[in-house]
């Protein structure tokens, strides 16, 4: 069964040591020490973030959608829901969520994949996967970890609704988050967080609107 709980956070944003906003269809990597503490913000609501998680000192130890859902038997993401890894490791647990429900299966967008559900028109279109790509290629701490296409394991996607229907079939329904809605987790290793702010228009995972989301980091 797949119950959502929603419970909000006593922490005050003026005291995070990280708040940053990442603007719409675009990247974000950060490291996230083992005990702080890292909420993502949706701005305007119902924008889909794409997450992943590795291991800040072995990238091959990175988030594992399996073992996420094997371990606990849910398939949808809220307060108290431990993410884990590959190894079979929890890499950081969800303390507090107003949005209540998040999504472990409908991966990322790819222009392969945008072709594939929409239209060949659809292929140069950007995409979470190009996120994804650029940062492992750009940013100093994926370079740092030696990473590349091959560590690119299946995706969280915060705040987007991607129900299950009776015939085993994924759904990309309209967003259960709204304006302020947020979720934040605890790390329990040293990790780095990689996000595609999903740029994707052709389903109404961003209300066919990519937003700014905030990302703030406290100890």
């Amino acid at each position: 069964m797949n119950t959502s709980t929603q419970f909000a956070s006593p922490l005050d944003p003026s005291q995070a040591l990280i708040n940053e906003i990442c603007p719409a269809g675009e990247p974000w990597v950060k490291a996230i020490k083992r005990g702080q503490t890292f909420r993502i913000v949706d701005l305007e609501g119902n924008q889909a973030v794409d997450t992943l998680f590795y291991n800040a000192h072995d990238a091959q130890e990175r988030y594992s959608a399996t073992d996420t859902i094997n371990r606990q038997n849910k398939l949808y993401l809220t307060t108290g829901s431990k993410l884990y890894s590959n190894s079979g490791n929890v890499m950081l647990t969800i303390v507090a969520d107003t949005c209540g429900r998040h999504d472990t299966l409908g991966g990322a967008c790819a222009a392969e994949s945008n072709t594939v559900r929409y239209a060949l028109e659809k292929f140069p279109m950007h995409s979470c996967r190009d996120n994804f790509l650029h940062a492992l290629a750009h940013d100093p701490l994926c370079q740092q970890l030696g990473m590349s296409k091959r560590d690119l394991p299946s995706n969280i996607n915060f705040f987007m609704n991607v129900p299950v229907t009776e015939s085993g079939g994924l759904e990309f329904a309209d967003g259960v988050s709204a304006p302020g809605k947020y979720v934040e987790m605890r790390a329990e290793m040293d990790v780095v967080v990689l996000i595609s702010n999903c740029p994707q228009l052709n389903n109404p995972c961003n209300a066919y609107n990519p937003t700014p989301i905030r990302l703030l980091i406290w100890d």
